[in-house]
């Protein structure tokens, strides 16, 4: 198994997150556009993630070429993205998050097949090679903090370009997976719809894009609301690196919480925390200990959900449907992305940070019940 190669590429794919995440919002705002205007273009790269997924995913599946899929995305990524050192107003922004978007989120779901591939029957390992990719967000969240704190947001851009050129070329570094009769297994259309039709796969999906849609406020508004708050932009992304640490402790000790848990529990979990964690930023993020307390909840809200996701897609889809199944996955999560990235848009100065992060508490402990009431007991992990 190449795990350095693999892990190389989770670090550089989630290296890039690290500077989206927390500072594309605050570039936005440099630029000097509205909240309503910021949410619109953090929305359009979720927006893409709907509908990109689902045809690299299909295109992956029937070609058995998800690494080609996966080089050629990183590469497009980074020269759609170029075109923002030519103009940067609201059109040709959305042209820029919408172009570089469609391609940046081509890759993620075939390289986790790849992954998934490469891992066979120890899957369970999936964690310690995903969790390279937490690493390079904190890299990154720290980094380019203190750098925007010194030399101001005008690099913002750059440095981005500079990250999705590292990724393109961790893309070919990771060997294309030995032949098997994984890859030798074309999936059908009409085969991924019978899998999706099992007991509790839809409400899966469901609560997915709900967990997603709880997160707009906190992906899109999050750096702005504690920069109002009085916190320093260094300040800021050690906040941000602090959620992640506690995903990367979650991540090391997983094999063993797989072990003793079922998925239906992983996941319910996780979206009841998530709404706890949601209050309290809402309500409390002045006071500096319970803000760090809901950062260290981002083990659950995305470190245990995610990984049950990728398991749970693992487990109700067959080989040859994993690139559709992984594609749906991500896809969902964009809808539900950008849902989140727009009603936190036009909340934010009408409704202002708490209702807007109630809302997304109530979308999550929703998901929770959803999962609970249609989720099969029996759902285990392997």
């Amino acid at each position: 198994m190449p795990y350095w190669r693999l892990s190389g590429f989770y670090f550089a794919y989630f290296a890039l997150l690290g500077g989206v995440a927390p500072f594309l919002a605050l570039y936005f705002a440099h630029l000097g556009f509205s909240p309503a205007r910021i949410g619109e273009l953090v929305a359009i790269p979720m927006l893409m993630r709907c509908l990109a997924p689902s045809l690299w995913g299909w295109l992956g599946d029937r070609s058995g070429n998800r690494l080609l899929i996966v080089r050629a995305g990183a590469l497009l990524t980074a020269i759609m993205f170029s075109a923002i050192f030519w103009r940067q107003d609201y059109l040709w922004l959305v042209w820029v998050m919408a172009s570089h978007s469609f391609f940046w989120h081509a890759i993620l779901p075939q390289f986790e097949a790849i992954t998934l591939e490469h891992l066979g029957s120890r899957s369970a390992r999936y964690a310690q090679i995903r969790l390279w990719g937490s690493i390079g967000f904190i890299a990154t969240v720290i980094g380019l903090g203190a750098l925007l704190d010194s030399h101001g947001l005008g690099l913002y851009p750059a440095a981005m370009l500079g990250i999705m050129l590292l990724i393109s070329l961790c893309s070919f570094w990771v060997p294309r997976p030995e032949a098997t009769t994984i890859n030798r297994v074309r999936g059908t259309l009409r085969g991924f719809l019978q899998q999706v039709r099992q007991p509790g796969v839809l409400a899966f999906f469901v609560a997915v894009a709900l967990m997603q849609l709880s997160h707009g406020p906190y992906y899109t508004f999050l750096s702005l609301h504690l920069e109002a708050l009085g916190y320093s932009r260094s300040m800021i992304g050690m906040l941000w690196a602090l959620g992640v640490v506690a995903e990367i402790v979650l991540f090391m000790v997983m094999v063993r919480v797989l072990a003793h848990v079922s998925l239906r529990q992983l996941l319910v979990g996780s979206l009841l925390l998530a709404a706890i964690r949601w209050i309290l930023i809402g309500t409390l993020a002045d006071q500096l200990l319970v803000l760090v307390f809901a950062q260290l909840l981002h083990a659950a809200t995305f470190g245990s959900f995610h990984v049950a996701a990728i398991h749970f897609v693992q487990r109700y889809f067959s080989a040859a449907a994993q690139g559709q199944g992984q594609a749906m996955y991500a896809s969902l999560s964009g809808v539900g992305g950008a849902c989140g990235a727009l009603y936190a848009g036009y909340s934010w100065h009408t409704l202002g940070p708490g209702w807007t992060f109630a809302i997304a508490s109530v979308a999550a402990a929703g998901a929770a019940v959803l999962l609970l009431r249609r989720l099969p007991s029996s759902a285990t992990i392997g």
